[in-house]
Formats: structure tokens, C-alpha cells, sequence
């Protein structure tokens, strides 16, 4: 039932008349209508409200013998019920009375006073603290395959944008579009028009993607959207003057948040368009795999340690709370530092000269103890600023907000103070964008109440002193409550009546009340006003001339307080800007001083940046598993890795020896240097890197189809179609997914392909000990593997990496250590003894039988190794031997290649020249 023309009666009363214009004013919204002290739902709003609130679902008759849905809920718990229906994607548009019933002639009129959607919510109750709240945009042109990403968050006024072009650009967007986790999405109607787009938004989950209307994303339009905004000619300062799509996607957004929100957009103060070069995307793969935000088991033992077997003897809830390299890291004690390191772990830089920047910050502040410990106890008194400021420039901050704000800046000399012997640029920097906003605090101090009302309407706002006229009305109201307490004693003295009573309601204002016993005793110019089942209740002309003075002081005096309260948060959101620099500069030096507490307490060293591509890591460690270990018992291991040594790294050993350990700390050292961060190690140098891919155990995606071994073969194609030869791969156990002949195949022609057409700083953890052969017949190519020592039919893990290759998995062992009935065990035992004994024959009659239809793996003497559908040629003899390269017609699919020249001396076949 939706809300139209209808029958007559009810449905078409001036009340219903009104709620059908609001209504339609906010299309797609589900309308909270204020009837006196509920917020109302009608037609199939109240059907959705009443099941997504479990809500009891009720009625209102028209007047012509039909009834229309309705539910509600208290004005006074609306945030709640707001914030779940948000949560649940749902947009609401907020009704409210604007005007005092009590005065209002005929019917009270309403307007809507802000629109909540997933992406603007300000409740604090709703936003995660330390977590951003997005609401996107896509724009695409289909003309040059350029698209445009702007993201915002409502909350704390943080406005960026991007431009991507061709088929990695879109790969890109949405990686980061994964990486930011909107709330809401929008696009314009030319990213409708591709389905291969719109399948990947679908596939985002918790945004609902939303179109808006094509005039929006126009460039020109979306241009002066911006330059209107933001009050400037052009759009240099925001670094999308030349990215066309870039500010398309920004001026959209702006134009459909300024016609869908009621609230105001005064904090958003700048746009930064984000330049790909500066900073390394991560893919969703590489993000779950190393467990960069949350672990793989929440609530349990981390992914990493659990696959390693090194978290037994941990208490649980430690192991859910750290199992994340963020929750290693994160010692903020701000909500905006905590963002901001999010920020920085999901999007590492690849500029030199910043991570170094940001690196001599970390590492000043993590050798000066006393000075880290004040900015950290200073800190801790700062509430976010950035929301603060938000909930204020929206119109939906009280006064609490201001007191929180101001008590905020006042701390910041004591911020300076403590920075005035630092000597990095960075923090140097930081300390001269500390604005205390000096005239804010004392404006706040002397304008509001020490502990002011969380509402705004019913008094007790303003500081006496502040406004002369405040202090008579207060004069008034309360020197009228105190007659009105003389007065019953007077009228008692005078009556006799010892039960008499002055009292006071909303509905009948003030009243003498008596008892029903001592109504003979009542004076003759008592007037009678209400009567009750025992008592009665009057007035004199001369309660009723003192009950218009005092209710109309107090009501004037609300009206007043509540004005000026308008008029301070108008002047104290009047200096957003310098708010806001303050609100930046506040996030960084948490963020800095908790990367340097977890470097003190951790022992975390200074890594040495290089521009040339190549690791060396001496005793390098897990950060995370390290933590999770009891003390002492985490083993160190080194890594080299392209420079002068192999930059393809086969590892080795059996199940539970480290080895997915040993690939992803090498990974999130890389990551860590690469933020800026000190790193688990004796010594580090660290080559830049462009990105960091890891494809690492098993998932499916049952709803998109996708089996296990299919989003395996996924990832690993994401990885090769992408790589370069200044990326890292981790890849552990691929091809594990299917038969055994297939995936040793698959993973061979992986390992040559990435050895000979890519390059990259590789490590290749596995069990297919076939694939240890590759040391001999590729340059480049090194075996490692993880060491155990075998006592009697145990085995003890040493985790410690050793040069050369594993010959065996033990598996078996392993599988001992799980629980495995002993006759399974002992069964296993005899058939691989029976395996191995016979391995050539088997393999013989299998491929005699086979007649050619299963190949069988590759072996040393092989004049030409062929993998999978790979093609394969023979090159000519090097130092170690014959030697097999992909066709360069193979090469040439993996875009974005360095040119083959510059591949570190690998020897090249007949096909393998530069194109």
C-alpha cells in the first residue's frame, strides 16, 4: 500500500497531506514522521520498519473502512533505530515538527531536518573509532576507458579522488575500491553500461551501488560543482585539473550529496587527488593473506600461526585481538591516529624520499622514550577533533560536542611544548600545524555550561555571565519557583489546610490541590480547575498572573539559550580550517608515536631503503606470530633475494615447519618498511618495490562459482598478468588444488614463467620436490628449505631456513600430530613405502597406458620441459646447464613489463630479444 490519492477520510486530512508532500520529496527514503513524541512510518515504509525493527506493526482507519500500516518509536530512542536501519543499507529521511505545537495555529508544520544514509552517518554509536565510513563514486569514459573514483568520508570532512585507465586500471579500482570498504556507492549511467563493471560492484557486498542522474558526471558540470564549492577558479590546487575523470567523480558526488542530504558539506575544505605513483596497491588476496587488518580466524589463533602450528599455550582472546599486523602495530590513543594507521597499512608508499621522511620521524621517537611518553599521555586527553568538527558543521553537534572540542585544543600547546627539542623535518612540521585555535576554547569556555544538556532545546546551555539578558530570565524563572514555594506555606498558614499543595503540570500549568476532606475549609475565591478521585484542584487570579510570568521567562529563556547556542557553534565551525590542520596534525603524530612504541617495546631496527630492487634481511621475524609465540621461542631467519644473489627462492620442508610463515614475514617486512615503519629484524635493506601479491591456501567462492582450485588458478593468473619485475610474490603450494601430474605442471610453468619473462623478487614455498630441479637448469633460481631433525618416528620443527632442497614432506608424521587413528597411520606408512619403491614403474605403465593422454612430470635429463599448455623452447647452454624459456609470444602477455634488457642477467633463448 503506498501512499496516493486514496478513498476519502483519513488518508486525505491536512496531516496525511503533509506527510504525502515530504514523501515525495525524498524519493528512495524511508520517512520517520514526528507525531508528537513518536517518530512514525505509514504505507510500506511502516511494513519495511516494522520487520527490519521488529517492531509490532499497527494501523490508523482512513475513514472509509480501510486502514493504513503504521509503526513507530520514540522520539528519544530514534538514534538507535536510525543506526540499525542503516546498518541494515536502508536510507532514511528525518521529519521533524519545526515549529511549538503549543503555538501553532491549525496544523504544526514539519519539514525534513537531514537524510541518513549508509555514508553519511554522524552517530558516533554507529561509526567504528577507528575506522573510516566511505561513500564513493564511479565514473566511466567509455571514449578513452579512462574511470574516475572519488570517495569521502561524511564523518571527518576527508575528500580524495583517482584516475585509472585500461583493463589494470580497472583491476586497480576495484582493488582499492575493496581496500576502502564504502558504505555506499554511486556511479554514473555510462558504469551501468558495463557489465563487467557492474558485476564487479556487486561482488563488493556491503555497499548497495546507487546510479545518479548523467548531467552530474559531466566533466564541465562536475568542474564548477567543485570550483563553487571549494570557492576557487579552477581546479590546479586539487591535482585534477588534468584528470578529467578524476574530477568528474569528485563534483558528481558533491552534486548528489548537496541535492540528497539536508545537512550541511562546510567541512569538506579540500580535495586531494590521490597519485597512484606514491603509493602501492594491495589486492584483496594480499590483504587477507597476510592479515593485514584482521586475521584469518578472528576470535582465534592467527591464520599464520595457526598454519604453522606456533600458537598452542596462548590465551585466546590475545591471539583474536593481535592476530593482525595492525593489531600489532596500533598503540593510538586517538580514534583519528587509529584511521590514520589503518590508512597507512593498507596503502604503503613506494616514494623513497617519504618513507624515509617517515622513517626518521618513527625512529626519533622510538630512541626518546620521555619525550614519546608525554606526546602519548597528551595525546590521550584529545578527542576526535575530526568528528567533532563534523557533527558541528552539519548542525547536529550539542554542546557536549563543542566542550569535547575546546577541551581538546586546549591541550595542543602542551603538544608543542613536548615537540620543541625534536629535530625531523616531519615532526618539526607537525608541531608548526598545531594550531590551539586559542579564540575557540575561550569562546566555548565562557559561552557554555560546565556540564551542559545532551539536548538543546530545554535550557541549561549557557555559562551565567555570558549573556545579561540569560541572567534575568534565569532571575525571573527561578525567583518565581521560590514564590511559588512561599506560597504554599502562606496558603497553608492561612487555610489551615496542612495537605495543601502547590504543584504544576503541563496540561493545567500551576495549581493549588486539596483533598477531598478538607474541601470545606477552601476560600471562596479559589477557582476550581480540575477535579481528581480524591482531591481538587484550583487557581487565584494571582497564581495565574505569577504562572504567566514564570512560564514565559523559562520558555523565552530556552528560546534565548538556544539561539545563542546556534550563534557559538556557527562562530566555532566558522574555523574549520585551522580545525582541521590541527585535526591532521594531531592523527600523524599518533600514528608516528605508536609506530615507534611498537618499535621500542618489540625491538624493531631502521631499515635501510634502497631504489634498486633486491632484499637482504638478516634474523628477520614474523610480526605477528612473534607476538604470539611464548617469549623466546620464535626463530629468526635470513633472506637474500635479487642484487647480486638468485632472485627466485624455491622453499621447501615439511607441513607445520614455518615455511608459510617464513614467505609471509618477508612480505609484511617488505610492508612495513615500505610504511614507514621500523621492522622485526637484526638489519634490513630494502629495494623498493611496486607491489607486493601473495596467493596462499584455500578458498572458494561457492556463490560466484568459483571452486577452490579456480579462484587458486584466479589469483595466481592476477599475479602474473600484473607483476613486474620490481614487484614480490609469495606463492605458496600452487597447484595443490588438483591431480598431482596437473598441478606439478602448472606450478613449473609458474616458476619458469615468473623466472623468465617477469623477473620479481620471488619466494615459491611448496611441496612438489620435482620443482627443486629448477636450481639446475634455470639461473636465478635458489632452493632453501626448513629444516627438521627426525627422532626415531617423530620429528622436531628447528623453523630455522637452511640452503638446499627437502626430499621429503612428512606428512605422515605431521598427520601423527593431528590425531590420526593409529592404524591410518600405520596403513599410510606401508602403502609409501610401496610408492616409493616402485615410482618408475608405476610412472611407466601409467604412461604406457596412458598412450600420451597424461604426461609425466619433468625430469633433469629432459631435452625440453614442457608445463601445462605452456610452450616451451630449448635455449642454449649457460653455466648451469640446458636451460628452457617461454616463447616471447608467451612473455608479451604480462603487461607492464620492464624491457628484457634490464632482467638481471638472465641467459635468453633464440625468441627471448627485445620487442
Amino acid at each position: 500500500m503506498r501512499p496516493g490519492p486514496g478513498p476519502t477520510g483519513e488518508l486525505n486530512t491536512p496531516m496525511m497531506e503533509q506527510y504525502r508532500r515530504l514523501k515525495a520529496a525524498c524519493p528512495g527514503c524511508l520517512l520517520f514522521f514526528r507525531l508528537g513524541d513518536f517518530y512514525e512510518l505509514f504505507f510500506d515504509d511502516a511494513i519495511v520498519g516494522a520487520r527490519e525493527l521488529e517492531l509490532t506493526l499497527t494501523s490508523r482507519p482512513t475513514g472509509a473502512g480501510q486502514r493504513v500500516p503504521m509503526c513507530g518509536v520514540p522520539f528519544h530512542a530514534a538514534e538507535a533505530y536510525l543506526s540499525r536501519l542503516v546498518e541494515k543499507g536502508y536510507k532514511v529521511a528525518v521529519c521533524d515538527q519545526v515549529e511549538d505545537p503549543r503555538t501553532a495555529k491549525g496544523l504544526v508544520r514539519r519539514e525534513i531536518v537531514r537524510v541518513v544514509t549508509p555514508g553519511t552517518v554522524l552517530d558516533p554509536g554507529t561509526l567504528p573509532a577507528k575506522a573510516n565510513n566511505y561513500i564513493a563514486s564511479i565514473v566511466a569514459d567509455p571514449a578513452n576507458g579512462a574511470l574516475g573514483l572519488a570517495y569521502l568520508d561524511y564523518s571527518t570532512g576527508e575528500f580524495r579522488a583517482a584516475e585509472y585507465h585500461g583493463a589494470v586500471g580497472k583491476a586497480r579500482l576495484m582493488d582499492e575500491l575493496i581496500c576502502l570498504e564504502p558504505a555506499e556507492i554511486i556511479f554514473a549511467p555510462a558504469v551501468e553500461r558495463d557489465p563487467e563493471l557492474m558485476g564487479l560492484l556487486a561482488r563488493l557486498g556491503r555497499a548497495k551501488p546507487t546510479g545518479f542522474r548523467e548531467e552530474a558526471w559531466r566533466p564541465a558540470t562536475a568542474a564548477r560543482v567543485l570550483a563553487e564549492h571549494f570557492g576557487t577558479v579552477s581546479l590546479e590546487a586539487f591535482g585534477c585539473a588534468d584528470r578529467p575523470s578524476a574530477a568528474a567523480a569528485a563534483g558528481g558526488l558533491l552534486a548528489y550529496l548537496k541535492e540528497t542530504l539536508v545537512g550541511s558539506l562546510d567541512h569538506v575544505r579540500t580535495l586531494r587527488t590521490v597519485d597512484s605513483g606514491r603509493g602501492m596497491t594491495l589486492d584483496p588476496a594480499t590483504r587477507r593473506n597476510l592479515e593485514l587488518i584482521e586475521p584469518l580466524h578472528p576470535g582465534g589463533a592467527s591464520g599464520l600461526a595457526a598454519a604453522d602450528g606456533g600458537t598452542q599455550g596462548t590465551d585466546r582472546f590475545e591471539r583474536g585481538r593481535r592476530g593482525s599486523l595492525l593489531g600489532v602495530l596500533d598503540h593510538t590513543v586517538t580514534a583519528a591516529g587509529g584511521r590514520l594507521l589503518r590508512s597507512w597499512v593498507l596503502h604503503p608508499l613506494t616514494d623513497g624520499e617519504a618513507i624515509r621522511s617517515r622513517q626518521a620521524a618513527v625512529a626519533e621517537l622510538a630512541g626518546r622514550q620521555a619525550v614519546r611518553g608525554e606526546l602519548r599521555r597528551i595525546l590521550a586527553r584529545i578527542h576526535d577533533l575530526e568528528r567533532l568538527l563534523a557533527r558541528a558543521a552539519t548542525g547536529t553537534g550539542g554542546a557536549r560536542d563543542l566542550w569535547a572540542l575546546a577541551e581538546s585544543l586546549a591541550v595542543v600547546p602542551a603538544l608543542r611544548a613536548a615537540l620543541e627539542e625534536t629535530r625531523v623535518p616531519v615532526l618539526r612540521g607537525l608541531r608548526e600545524n598545531l594550531d590551539p585555535v586559542e579564540d575557540v576554547v575561550d569562546l566555548v569556555k565562557r559561552a557554555l555550561a560546565d556540564d551542559p544538556p545532551a539536548t538543546l532545546k530545554e535550557g541549561g546551555l549557557i555559562r551565567s555571565g555570558y549573556s545579561a539578558e540569560v541572567d534575568s530570565l534565569r532571575e525571573i524563572a527561578s525567583g518565581g519557583k521560590a514564590w511559588v514555594a512561599r506560597l504554599q506555606a502562606e496558603e497553608r498558614r492561612r487555610t489551615g489546610i496542612k495537605s495543601l499543595k502547590v504543584g504544576y503540570n503541563q496540561v493545567f500549568g500551576y495549581y493549588i490541590e486539596v483533598t477531598r476532606p478538607n474541601l470545606a475549609l477552601v476560600p471562596p475565591e479559589y477557582e476550581r480547575r480540575q477535579s481528581l478521585a480524591n482531591a481538587e484542584r484550583f487557581v487565584t487570579a494571582a497564581l495565574k498572573e505569577r504562572e504567566a510570568s514564570i512560564l514565559g521567562a523559562e520558555e523565552r529563556l530556552r528560546v534565548l539559550e538556544y539561539n545563542l547556542f546556534l550563534e557559538v557553534r556557527d562562530r566555532v565551525t566558522s574555523r574549520a580550517e585551522r580545525i582541521q590542520s590541527t585535526a591532521k596534525a594531531v592523527a600523524e603524530l599518533d600514528a608516528l608515536s605508536s609506530l615507534a612504541e611498537a618499535a621500542a617495546r618489540y625491538g624493531y631496527v631502521v631499515p635501510e631503503i634502497a631504489d634498486e630492487p633486491g632484499l637482504v634481511i638478516k634474523d628477520g621475524r614474523h610480526p605477528v606470530v612473534e607476538r604470539l609465540e611464548a617469549a623466546g621461542r620464535f626463530v629468526a631467519n635470513d633472506c637474500v633475494l635479487g642484487g647480486s644473489a638468485p632472485p627466485f627462492a624455491l622453499v621447501t620442508g615439511p607441513n607445520m615447519a614455518g615455511k608459510s610463515t617464513y614467505c609471509r614475514q618477508v612480505a609484511l617486512i617488505v610492508l612495513m618498511a615500505q610504511m614507514g615503519s621500523l621492522v622485526p629484524a637484526a638489519s634490513a635493506r630494502i629495494g623498493l618495490v611496486d607491489r607486493i601479491f601473495t596467493r596462499i591456501g584455500s578458498s572458494d567462492d561457492l556463490p560466484g562459482g568459483r571452486s577452490t582450485f579456480l579462484v587458486e588458478m584466479s589469483e595466481t593468473a592476477n599475479i602474473l598478468n600484473h607483476a613486474t619485475r620490481r614487484s614480490l610474490i609469495i606463492l605458496d603450494e600452487i597447484g595443490r588444488g588438483t591431480s598431482t601430474y596437473d598441478g606439478l605442471s602448472l606450478a613449473w610453468a609458474v616458476a619458469e614463467y615468473i623466472t623468465t619473462c617477469i623477473g620479481a623478487l620471488t619466494l615459491f614455498a611448496t611441496h612438489y620436490h620435482e620443482l627443486t630441479e629448477l636450481e639446475g637448469l634455470l639461473p636465478g633460481i635458489v632452493n632453501y628449505s626448513i629444516s627438521v631433525k627426525e627422532v626415531g618416528r617423530d620429528i622436531v620443527f628447528l623453523r630455522k631456513v637452511v640452503r638446499g632442497a627437502a626430499d621429503r614432506s612428512y606428512g605422515i608424521q605431521v598427520a601423527r600430530l593431528a590425531g590420526l587413528p593409529a592404524a591410518v597411520i600405520e596403513r599410510a606408512a606401508e602403502i609409501l613405502q610401496d610408492l616409493e619403491g616402485s615410482a618408475g614403474t608405476v610412472a611407466r605403465r601409467e604412461a604406457s597406458a596412458a598412450s600420451g593422454r597424461r604426461r609425466s612430470p619433468p625430469r633433469p635429463g629432459d631435452t625440453a620441459l614442457r608445463a601445462g599448455r605452456a610452450a616451451a623452447a630449448v635455449g642454449p647452454t649457460g653455466p648451469q646447464g640446458q636451460l628452457t624459456l617461454f616463447e616471447a609470444a608467451d612473455c608479451s602477455a604480462a603487461p607492464r613489463r620492464e624491457q628484457p634488457g634490464e632482467m638481471g642477467g638472465l641467459v635468453r633463448g633464440p625468441h627471448h630479444r627485445p620487442r
